[in-house]
């Protein structure tokens, strides 16, 4: 007799703001329907990532569901990076920067069809001053942002969106960057520094249009203007990658440097202030479910 299928569903109950019954109640109802055997696991921020190695050894499931944001998501993918298993997302985090980049539609039953289906990605991460990276991660004015929204009690859209208003109503803080490259620097007076693995961030801004999560590679974007402007045409979809306002570099390792610490942040979580990043890239470290191109 075949033995019996399992799935596991890392669930984190704070991320987003978002009751996550709904979701819950429909993969475990759809999981049941295909065979699997049910467990679940709920993070609470103390020992995530021991237990979801301890639960992988005891269960070896077939597939590992993660209901949270892009944190969520990193957390159990450094939990399982040893460890041959695809992933599948079911959005459920503040921005869901990892889903729109993978093009997800909306609604339960379209993530479920991705999560259990056959088609997968094997996606790069990058390792920045020990910190592994699946999406979006920069330093300055957006890490700014992030520090304020951890602090605050709104969570979700919303509380970005707030955050976003108190965070540019001070004026950002300006510092120069330098951007070492293959023995090349570029220096750049700059509000914000990005390290992307992907395109978009979770609100669906795109700020790396050439980037792409399974080349090898990753880019570093200096954005030598943040004007309102500029903002705008960032805002609007159209980066003004041809009036030297904003320069993207393409590399497989850096070192960025800054003249003032400063803000940064990994894929939406705060990691404090910094003058220097060492940058690489971690290529093919995860499999994740992805809609059927």
């Amino acid at each position: 007799m075949a033995s019996k299928k399992t799935v596991l569903l890392v669930v984190n109950p704070i991320s987003g703001g978002k009751d996550k019954a709904a979701i819950i109640k429909a993969a475990q109802s759809r999981a049941e329907e295909l065979g699997y055997d049910w467990t679940e696991y709920e993070t609470d921020g103390k020992n995530d990532i021991d237990e979801i190695k301890s639960l992988y050894k005891k269960l070896k499931p077939n597939r590992v569901l993660v209901a949270g944001g892009d944190g969520t998501i990193k957390m159990t993918a450094e939990a399982l990076q040893e460890n041959d298993v695809v992933i599948g997302i079911l959005p459920a985090g503040s921005a869901n920067g990892l889903a729109v980049d993978l093009g997800f539609p909306t609604g339960i039953e379209d993530y479920l069809d991705i999560a259990f289906g056959d088609h997968f990605l094997e996606i790069d991460m990058i390792l920045i001053n020990g910190h592994r990276s699946l999406h979006l991660s920069d330093v300055g004015l957006n890490a700014e942002l992030i520090k304020n929204y951890e602090k605050s009690t709104i969570r979700g859209k919303l509380g970005y969106a707030l955050q976003t208003v108190n965070t540019l109503t001070d004026e950002p803080v300006v510092f120069k960057a330098c951007v070492e490259v293959n023995g090349q620097k570029t220096e750049v007076e700059t509000k914000l520094v990005v390290i992307a693995n992907s395109q978009k961030y979770g609100t669906g801004v795109t700020v790396n249009p050439v980037g792409s999560m399974d080349d090898g590679k990753f880019e570093i974007v200096l954005f030598r203007n943040l004007d309102l402007i500029t903002v705008g045409k960032i805002i609007a979809g159209n980066m003004p990658l041809d009036t030297g306002e904003v320069e993207i570099i393409t590399a497989s390792q850096a070192i960025v440097t800054t003249d003032i610490p400063v803000h940064f942040q990994v894929d939406g979580e705060y990691c404090g202030e910094i003058s220097r990043l060492d940058i690489e890239i971690l290529p093919r470290q995860l499999k994740v479910a992805a809609p059927n191109p």
